[in-house]
């Protein structure tokens, strides 16, 4: 998709593969939409192409009604690029500009705001306040066809500074005021009970009660089997649980969130129109952008299987594997730093332990979910006698470093943060990039068991690799 007459062909042919990947406006209707909208497909002349939704709302399109293009799956470039636009797309993504501003953000990247703005704008159309607007207007969007909050409520909710600024963002995203986009929400169900309509008495500003539905989207295939199966092998008690049958299980997980707490519960079952059922009950919900995000990343819903499945299928080592397991992914996780001292301990039973004695305890027990996992300070001066005597110095060292500023937000640089988890003592190389491909969403990380033979040909998606690879030798895995 390199040239605007490939990128029209993908719009001719209502590609989804490129869903997300970038939006094509029309000049004729002043709508810009995905890749596969269904509408009848415009003149050439009167379509113009950008990276981002953004972009499009930036150049005065309204979006598109039919094909909702501000639900696409994020563009997969963001995972795999670490340079400083990759950076800051999964930081806007966290949420950072809202809470920090566009300073927090380029604080974070080590680099001027000027000089953000600029690579930005150069690169996507867009700077990051714009992004982040795009951004808050999908989430009020959801709040609006999924709650019955007050639009105050909502607007605040969603990271607007002002009644006001919600007001017209709306009109100019959707072209339609809070009350008509509200009034157009669909009627659908889920396995999780209604997606639309009023919410329980008492959950208005809070997200408590029944949580907030949502539909997170993916492209191509997705092995929601692989993905469950691979978190209920490493779930930690308390913290994490799997419920139901195979097949139709709900993965549920406790979420430390900047403004509280927060637990997710994701539907193994994908729906058919290329999502996975989520619902979020957060203490705030301000936090729905952010919560949304880190889920998404856990559950590797931004990748692009098309183009994993054509590098690695290739190769006659997987390709067997590859046809068993279309749309295999690579899960992340919600909370860097926890699964980065989880790696360290090793053992989900023994990371239970930890987070039962140094936890912080939720607020009411949701089903056997029970407290967060421990921050890096809670663990840094504490005894651990929960973990074994060669394990304690070297997460003593790991929750030390992380409290004293080692970050692995998703605005990290993967190099330098893995550099200094190596010069730890204690850390392996083989701890180092297990934290370097779940925590900091590495696609292009190696970490195979003795006597494999890895390819060169399986660059830039050797994390994709792995699993293939331990899914063939055991279902269970020993990746962390």
């Amino acid at each position: 998709m390199t040239t605007e007459d490939s990128r029209y062909e993908a719009v001719r042919s209502r590609d989804a593969r490129f869903d997300g990947v970038f939006f094509f406006a029309v000049s004729s209707t002043g709508i810009y939409c995905r890749p596969s909208c269904p509408a009848i497909t415009p003149k050439r002349a009167n379509v113009s192409f950008f990276p981002t939704a953004a972009a499009a709302q930036g150049a005065g399109f309204r979006a598109c009604r039919r094909c909702r293009p501000d639900a696409v799956p994020g563009s997969p470039d963001w995972n795999a690029r670490a340079d400083v636009v990759g950076r800051a797309i999964r930081l806007i993504g966290d949420g950072i500009v809202d809470r920090e501003g566009v300073a927090g953000l380029a604080t974070r990247l080590g680099y001027s705001a000027r000089q953000v703005q600029r690579q930005l704008n150069a690169e996507l159309g867009a700077g990051p306040i714009a992004l982040a607007r795009a951004q808050r207007g999908h989430t009020a969007r959801v709040l609006l066809q999924t709650t019955s909050m007050q639009a105050a409520e909502i607007a605040f909710a969603a990271g607007f500074a002002s009644v006001r600024q919600f007001n017209e963002t709306i009109r100019e995203i959707y072209a339609a005021t809070p009350t008509e986009l509200r009034a157009a929400r669909p009627g659908r169900t889920s396995r999780f009970g209604p997606v639309a309509g009023p919410a329980p008495a008492g959950s208005r500003g809070r997200g408590a009660a029944t949580g907030v539905p949502l539909r997170l989207a993916y492209r191509g295939a997705y092995d929601a089997e692989q993905v469950v199966d691979f978190l209920a092998a490493r779930a930690v008690a308390g913290v994490e649980e799997v419920t139901g049958e195979p097949g139709s299980r709900t993965y549920r997980r406790t979420l430390r969130l900047p403004h509280g707490a927060g637990v997710a519960e994701v539907a193994e079952r994908p729906g058919s129109g290329g999502w996975l059922e989520c619902r979020l009950h957060l203490g705030d919900l301000r936090d729905l952008t952010t919560a949304t995000q880190r889920v998404r990343r856990l559950f590797d819903l931004d990748a692009d299987p098309y183009a994993v499945a054509e590098r690695l299928g290739a190769d006659p080592a997987l390709a067997g594997s590859v046809a068993r397991h279309p749309g295999l992914r690579a899960p992340g996780t919600p909370e860097p730093e926890e699964y980065a001292l989880r790696a360290v301990i090793g053992d989900a039973g023994r990371s239970a332990a930890v987070a039962a004695a140094y936890g912080e305890p939720l607020a009411a027990p949701s089903g056997s979910l029970t407290r967060l996992f421990p921050r890096p300070a809670d663990l840094a001066d504490a005894a651990l006698t929960e973990v074994g005597a060669d394990v304690r110095p070297v997460l003593r060292a790991v929750a030390t470093a992380l409290a004293d500023g080692l970050s692995l937000d998703p605005g990290a640089d993967r190099d330098e943060a893995e550099r200094l988890l190596l010069a730890l003592p204690g850390v392996t190389p083989a701890t180092a990039a297990a934290i370097r491909m779940r925590a900091l969403g590495d696609p292009d990380v190696l970490l195979l068991p003795p006597g494999s033979a890895p390819s060169p040909h399986w660059r830039p998606w050797r994390t994709y690799a792995t699993h293939h690879v331990w899914s063939t030798l055991a279902p269970a895995g020993a990746l962390g």
